[in-house]
């Protein structure tokens, strides 16, 4: 029987002083929470042991913590798959975003300060790493101590976060929709071509609808999405926005008038959404 360790450190860290510091990056994906949500990492292996750290953000003070020990990448057979996920549904007072890219991720030193230039603050963070994914989330608010719920500020921190990301690990250029323009090798599989678009929209109790939407990645989705829902007066309460790799797979609490879509309003949005996101294979649920 493989024996488990969990070490647990508390850190805290002044996004101001973040520049003095060398660049780093760090890691964490995301844990599904329904049944429309689900992300795919890479194989576990049982055997390998567990290591916890907690990490807590403080603007006042910054306090040097112990490196962190990562394989290096002759040792990995594949580049790791990529994954940001933005969460709005999980913390009422916080949005919480996710990042994980295999065991090369560090501290996230420097997209913590790109967060911090963006206007946000990070209230807290996590870091675990589980066999060789590391996980990072950050609990982030803007400066008025609201959660994020600007469409333009969300596609903002998740392009922010993949910029970072091709930036200080180019090699995750080949597994990004961003890499076929901005990356050192652009993904073998073609965006537009090889990923297929999945709409699926239901009733989630009589106030609201939830929709799922998996599709080709790229710059601007969620603004466009957005934009086609406010067009025909969907209301998003919440949402769960996900980038892993190519694809996007986000999730929308969504009502109209207070109440969930009706049959012909649910026809509409999923008919908007399926021409916009058209490609050479869509698929809608029943709703």
């Amino acid at each position: 029987m493989a024996i488990t360790k969990a070490i647990s450190i508390s850190i805290s860290i002044s996004i101001s002083s973040v520049a003095a510091l060398p660049p780093t990056f760090a890691s964490c994906p995301p844990t599904p929470n329904s049944n429309f949500y689900y992300s795919v990492l890479p194989p576990i292996n049982l055997s390998t042991k567990r290591n916890v750290a907690l990490m807590c953000a403080s603007i006042d003070g910054v306090e040097s913590f112990g490196s962190m020990s990562l394989k290096s990448l002759e040792e990995n057979d594949s580049i790791p798959m990529p994954i940001v996920l933005i969460d709005q549904d999980s913390d009422p007072e916080a949005t919480i975003v996710q990042v994980s890219f295999g065991d090369r991720l560090g501290a996230l030193l420097d997209t913590m300060k790109a967060l911090k230039d963006l206007g946000l603050d990070v209230m807290k963070g996590t870091v675990t790493t589980e066999n060789s994914v590391k996980q990072t989330k950050f609990f982030i608010t803007r400066a008025s101590g609201r959660k994020v719920e600007d469409p333009d500020l969300l596609e903002g921190i998740r392009l922010t976060i993949l910029n970072n990301l091709l930036k200080y690990h180019p090699e995750s250029s080949e597994r990004l929709a961003l890499g076929e323009v901005f990356g050192i090798t652009s993904p073998e599989e073609k965006v537009a071509v090889n990923i297929a678009t999945h709409i699926h929209l239901k009733a989630d109790g009589p106030r609201r609808s939830l929709l799922c939407i998996e599709t080709a990645d790229r710059p601007g989705l969620l603004l466009e999405m957005m934009k086609i829902m406010n067009d025909i007066n969907v209301n998003v309460e919440s949402a769960e926005i996900e980038t892993e790799g190519l694809v996007a797979k986000d999730s929308f609490h969504v009502s109209y008038g207070g109440a969930a879509l009706n049959s012909s309003l649910s026809q509409v949005l999923v008919n908007c959404l399926r021409y916009y996101l058209r490609t050479p294979e869509t698929e809608d649920d029943s709703y």
